[in-house]
């Protein structure tokens, strides 16, 4: 979507990390900005911070609930009208080996970071097929590319985040809309939620993040990976090397493996 002026953005997770940074961006670009998030007092803190910036709103919407994503998207069609972009960002990981999971974690990640963005984009893909117009960018993890330990059920929600993303861009092509699909894909970024992350690779600033992110948007790129060589190096070890051979440049080499070793995560 090269023009953002007046579109109306809705934003999951924006509140806080890059999301809130992808609201302000949108607002430089006088798009008017829709967050959800679950934290109210962020929400405020937000709202507070950005009025002079343009029109943004914010509502309090756990993702993890269908109900209430429902609810709430009748009340921004009611309010708002259709929305022009959607971008599906609010994310959780537990950082645990599989087994030391309780069923409520894996419930809970799932929900949130597999099941909202395809629950969010039902309820507002319909008038972008209808208007023939529109953009839904999804944010994925460079972890639905590549096995990791300490981070299997975040990595199970991102992989099907990345699956059913780019299938939903291809039935669009197939569909001759004119509705962009952005599959992005970051590594660890340096907002809290990984704190604790020890890599080779560095790990990523926010802002850059989110620019490029909003600059994917706008150029209507249909897959982002920060950084690219990401993609490029994965799927290609993947192709020609065994797993055995993958697994030690992986982990050895590259030490991904070892990367969550001591994660803490953000602190509440």
């Amino acid at each position: 979507m090269k023009h953002l002026e007046q579109k109306l953005v809705l934003i999951t997770g924006g509140a806080s990390g890059i999301g809130k940074i992808m609201v302000r961006l949108m607002l430089e670009r006088n798009a008017k900005v829709i967050i959800w998030d679950i934290d109210q007092s962020k929400i405020d803190d937000t709202l507070l911070e950005f009025k002079s910036k343009g029109a943004v709103f914010g509502f309090k919407v756990d993702v993890s609930d269908t109900k209430q994503i429902q609810e709430n998207a009748k009340k921004i069609k009611g309010e708002f009208g259709a929305i022009d972009v959607l971008i599906n960002n609010a994310g959780i990981i537990v950082g645990k080996y599989f087994h030391e999971h309780s069923a409520a974690d894996v419930v809970k990640t799932m929900e949130i970071n597999a099941n909202a963005p395809i629950l969010i984009t039902k309820e507002f893909l319909g008038d972008m097929l209808k208007r023939n117009s529109g953009h839904i960018c999804n944010i994925a993890s460079s972890g639905g590319l590549i096995s990791n330990p300490k981070m299997s059920v975040y990595v199970g929600s991102k992989w099907s985040v990345i699956g059913w993303s780019d299938s939903l861009r291809i039935e669009m092509k197939q569909m001759n809309k004119n509705i962009g699909i952005t599959t992005v894909m970051p590594y660890y970024i340096n907002t809290g939620m990984f704190d604790g992350v020890r890599s080779k690779i560095p790990i990523l600033n926010p802002e850059s993040v989110a620019l490029k992110i909003i600059k994917a948007i706008e150029k209507n790129k249909k897959m982002l990976t920060i950084p690219g060589y990401i993609y490029r190096l994965t799927r290609l070890g993947q192709a020609i090397m065994p797993i055995n051979l993958f697994d030690w440049f992986t982990g050895s080499v590259m030490g991904i493996y070892k990367t969550m070793e001591h994660f803490t995560g953000r602190k509440k």
